[in-house]
């Protein structure tokens, strides 16, 4: 493996493609690993380092939720994404930000295309969320009404321009997946935090692109430890509330009684569901207990 200089050397201004014509790149990198032991060690001194090395610290840390020492690590990148999309980015406000004007610039001539076979439904369940594809003959007739739109919707804005329409006045009718680009400085502790929630599955398929791409192709290579409790601990683990343990406590209670094995049939879980639960029809929270549940081998997926 290079060295840390030559590892972001290598990464610096190399753009990786998200979407069709979004990228990211690293533009700037302050720390690494080790920062995050030296800022640790510092409340306590040296003398440590004898019963805790940096790997076992950095995990500890992660895994306590001990946050300080993973401020002193920073990132700044280059990223090209979707107006809609970056509404959802710009929400992590512990960040430093410029993005690309379109007061001072003319806006970037590319948008975000949909694929004929990426189109979505509307999840039943989640009303923020996507449901299954639509058939690929719909989806490629959006696909050319998207282009159109594009299309269309460029002509008028360049139309404007060359009239001599103020560009901040010109740009109000370009669609929301017209790409912009900004940088964005963030430290690691905040971007564990964006990428714990953008790389969830339950996210916006787009951003999630976005999420995954710095993750794995920027920081798991300048912050190895980091990511491996990251992985382990974030994207791998799984807490589980005082009434979650409780649902668990009956359930096992009621095995041993009966002398069942797992995994438990749903009936089983409804019967030592807590009981807040109860009179509810729909439970997001009963659902999430249950997904745990099966995840642990506790339950069979019926």
């Amino acid at each position: 493996m290079p060295s840390n200089s030559a590892l972001v050397d290598e990464l610096r201004w190399k753009k990786f493609s998200v979407l069709n014509d979004g990228f990211v790149c690293l533009v700037d990198v302050m720390g690494d690993d080790s920062s995050i032991v030296q800022a640790a060690r510092v409340s306590y001194g040296e003398g440590t380092k004898k019963v805790s090395d940096d790997r076992t610290l950095i995990r500890y840390l992660l895994r306590h939720r001990h946050t300080t020492p993973f401020e002193m690590a920073e990132i700044k990148l280059l990223v090209r994404v979707p107006m809609d999309c970056w509404r959802q980015w710009i929400r992590h406000r512990m960040a430093n930000v410029n993005e690309y004007s379109t007061r001072y610039s003319v806006a970037i001539d590319s948008a975000q295309s949909t694929p004929a076979e990426s189109w979505r439904t509307q999840a039943e369940l989640n009303r923020q969320g996507s449901g299954l594809p639509l058939p690929t003959e719909t989806g490629e007739q959006l696909t050319a009404e998207e282009r159109h739109l594009h299309d269309e919707s460029r002509r008028i804005y360049e139309t404007r321009l060359a009239a001599g329409v103020a560009r901040e006045q010109a740009r109000k009718d370009l669609p929301l997946a017209t790409y912009t680009e900004a940088y964005w400085k963030i430290d690691i502790h905040n971007l564990l935090h964006f990428l714990a929630l953008r790389m969830d599955p339950h996210a916006q398929e787009e951003i999630r692109l976005y999420a995954t791409t710095i993750g794995q192709q920027i920081v798991r290579p300048l912050f190895p430890v980091i990511w491996e409790a990251f992985e382990d601990y974030r994207m791998g683990g799984s807490s589980l509330s005082r009434i979650e343990q409780g649902v668990i406590r009956r359930l096992m209670s009621n095995a041993a009684t009966s002398g069942k094995a797992p995994p438990y049939g749903n009936e089983d879980f409804m019967a030592v569901q807590d009981s807040t639960w109860l009179d509810l029809t729909r439970c997001r929270e009963r659902d999430e207990c249950r997904d745990k549940l099966i995840d642990l081998g506790l339950l069979r997926r019926e």
